[in-house]
């Protein structure tokens, strides 16, 4: 295969992926590591990539990959880390479920919870849930941000603070090394702080590739979640800085196929 047919599938696995190694690319094309580091050297040139230590990552910048590619991406690790998380729910509560195709997988993974009431600012999670015959949804109105059938704004905002819930679960586009919560859309963010405000207990859900992954806009602290979900162990630094935190780490690796 050219470098003309092989650089387009490579963004393709990157997209689906979230990340590419030099390894794993010469073995899928049968050419050499060289050859693909020189693949990489050039994709990154030009703005399509970002390499990183063995390989290359979506480029970091102001805007989310799509949200087809976002819900491919590490899908067997959402639907552990949403199950881990539905677990912890029990029958009864009242959740908050923000945007975000890991709460989505949470979504799904609570459709045998009974008597729930669930607000949301997601439409998709809105639809999962109909599914549920036994529990209440409650859709935050706002401005439709048609890429991904999330709602934001002040309406949003309002109607959110009309709830005092027991668990609020959200979503990020990115984990820093220091702790921190970012996103793209300043809208978004409001509005997971609200949510965080308006919950007695807050859960994030983030699978691994959040870490490598930055994004411009600051959600909130880790210090200021009680429980994050996610499927792989966390750097050593931030992991310390979690149980200094007191926020709990709770590991659920995809199940292996």
């Amino acid at each position: 295969m050219t470098q003309t047919f092989r650089q387009p599938e490579i963004l393709d696995i990157a997209r689906t992926r979230g990340k590419v190694t030099v390894d794993g690319l010469a073995a899928h094309f049968g050419v050499t590591r060289q050859t693909i580091r020189r693949d990489l050297a050039e994709l990154a040139e030009a703005g399509r990539l970002e390499r990183v230590h063995g390989g290359a990552i979506l480029p970091s910048g102001v805007s989310n990959i799509g949200y087809d590619d976002r819900r491919a991406l590490n899908a067997d690790a959402k639907t552990a880390i949403a199950r881990a998380c539905a677990a912890t729910i029990p029958d009864g509560a009242s959740v908050f479920l923000n945007i975000g195709t890991s709460t989505e997988a949470v979504a799904r993974a609570l459709l045998d919870h009974r008597d729930l009431l669930v607000v949301t600012n997601n439409l998709n999670v809105a639809n999962i849930l109909v599914a549920n015959p036994r529990a209440e949804i409650v859709v935050a109105g706002g401005t439709l941000r048609r890429a991904d059938g999330g709602l934001v704004g002040s309406l949003t905002m309002r109607t959110v603070e009309q709830f005092k819930v027991d668990i609020a679960v959200i979503g990020c586009s990115a984990l820093d090394t220091q702790g921190d919560l970012l996103d793209y859309d300043i809208q978004e963010v409001a509005v997971s702080q609200t949510i965080l405000r308006q919950a007695r207990h807050s859960c994030l859900v983030a699978d691994h590739s959040k870490l490598q992954r930055t994004a411009p806009a600051r959600i909130a602290s880790l210090a200021e979640i009680g429980t994050l979900f996610t499927d792989r162990p966390l750097p050593a630094a931030l992991a310390a800085r979690c149980r200094d935190w007191g926020t709990a780490v709770t590991l659920a690796p995809p199940a292996a196929t």
